[in-house]
């Protein structure tokens, strides 16, 4: 079947520069075995920017794809740039127009395919090719993704640093929109900003066992804010292994440890006492030392007090920046089990702290319950992320109502021995 084209003239073009690579050209006919083979709709469609000519596209203006057939409609218009992202569009109600809503990156190249109909519903197909010009914007945002890549356990949030703070709501939906984080199996899952330079994300629930997480950024050459563009970063691989939580019962001065909802120990511990009381809530292990010189004046104990301590300690789980761990505590064997005598640590005999040290790593998951002390705070003091539940910790991205600020990281206490 031929069809010739109706013309229409294309009214309140932007000034968008777009230079065509090839021009426009018909897309290979598909078998469709529910349609006719799509003709080329190459004279039907329309963008707004001269064809031809050594001008590029300016990536902060709009990309705006029209007909010219004033019977003819667009039916699809997928936009890709070299690297594979998207940019996301809307269609008029009566396909006489799309328009990008989502920005475009600086020097780089897109492809656009059109689908159209004309009046008797006929299918037809249309490639375009463009480039953008390099950026103006002389800042530039980078991204370093958290943790190393290794293995973790199945709380182990995803960190994104930034280089540079964003308090701007509009500009923070724009890297949080760009920040990819996918995992297999696939998991419902958000960011979370804690404060302007930093964000968290977490799934819904925990991860899945053994499950792969990888995280990337889209941001390079795209429009964040006046005078500032997207940089680079380097995408993070992630692995999780066995569901591991300790459960710490701190009135009855016992810890429980399952393996994927198996309970696989029980060791009789001691925790803080009266005046340093021990955060309930879940907290995510940081980190593991086989050795630790604790000493009270790093939290704040006066030296030669009541309550000063100098004490070399072995097989110590950290779970809080502030100082607090999961620890061998030979000099309190006699209260573990009975009563809670320690500065806020969670005390054990060596053996079982031991135990405890090769059967836990980074990312798994300690609960302390029934304490007369605070709850976990969920940022500043390492991963307390977990102590929101889902709709306050949605509320803290930045595409939904709440943007709440957190404590900065430059504030943050970092690697101190805590209380023993």
């Amino acid at each position: 079947m031929s069809h010739s084209p109706r013309l229409r003239t294309v009214v309140s073009c932007t000034s968008l520069v777009v230079a065509l690579g090839a021009a426009l050209s018909a897309c290979g006919a598909d078998d469709q075995p529910l349609s006719a083979t799509p003709y080329d709709a190459a004279d039907q469609i329309a963008f707004n920017g001269p064809s031809g000519g050594s001008h590029k596209a300016d990536p902060d203006k709009p990309l705006e794809i029209t007909t010219r057939d004033q019977e003819g409609r667009i039916t699809d218009v997928t936009a890709v740039d070299a690297s594979g992202r998207y940019v996301a569009g809307e269609l008029s109600a009566d396909g006489a127009r799309w328009h990008s809503t989502s920005p475009l990156a600086a020097d780089a190249h897109y492809t656009v395919r059109v689908s159209t109909e004309d009046d008797d519903g006929a299918p037809g197909r249309g490639v375009l090719g463009f480039d953008t010009s390099r950026p103006t914007a002389k800042r530039r945002l980078d991204v370093t993704f958290g943790p190393d890549a290794g293995t973790y356990g199945v709380g182990q949030p995803v960190t994104a640093e930034l280089s540079t703070p964003l308090k701007d709501k509009a500009a923070r939906a724009v890297v949080e929109r760009a920040l990819k984080v996918d995992s297999t199996p696939a998991v419902e899952g958000a960011w979370h900003w804690v404060d302007d330079k930093e964000l968290h994300y977490r799934p819904k629930d925990y991860w899945p066992t053994h499950a792969t997480v990888r995280a990337h950024a889209n941001l390079a050459g795209i429009k964040i804010g006046d005078r500032l563009r997207g940089g680079n970063a380097k995408a993070l691989k992630l692995t999780t292994g066995d569901q591991v939580i300790a459960v710490t019962d701190a009135a009855a001065h016992e810890m429980s440890v399952y393996k994927n909802g198996e309970e696989i120990n029980q060791i009789p511990v001691t925790t803080g006492k009266a005046g340093f009381e021990t955060r309930n809530g879940v907290k995510v292990v940081l980190g593991k030392e086989p050795f630790v010189r604790m000493r009270s004046t790093t939290v704040g104990i006066a030296e030669g007090s009541s309550e000063a301590y100098d004490l070399p300690v072995r097989w110590a789980t950290r779970v809080t920046w502030s100082g607090e761990y999961v620890h061998a505590a030979p000099w309190s064997v006699g209260s573990q089990g009975s009563a809670n005598v320690s500065h806020g640590c969670t005390g054990m005999s060596t053996s079982n702290a031991e135990w405890f040290f090769d059967n836990i790593r980074a990312g798994d998951l300690v609960k302390v319950e029934n304490s007369e002390g605070d709850t976990m705070d969920p940022f500043g003091n390492g991963f307390g992320d977990w102590n929101l539940d889902w709709k306050k910790w949605r509320e803290g991205s930045a595409l939904l109502d709440g943007t709440p600020d957190g404590p900065s990281a430059a504030d943050r206490a970092r690697l101190r021995p805590g209380p023993s």
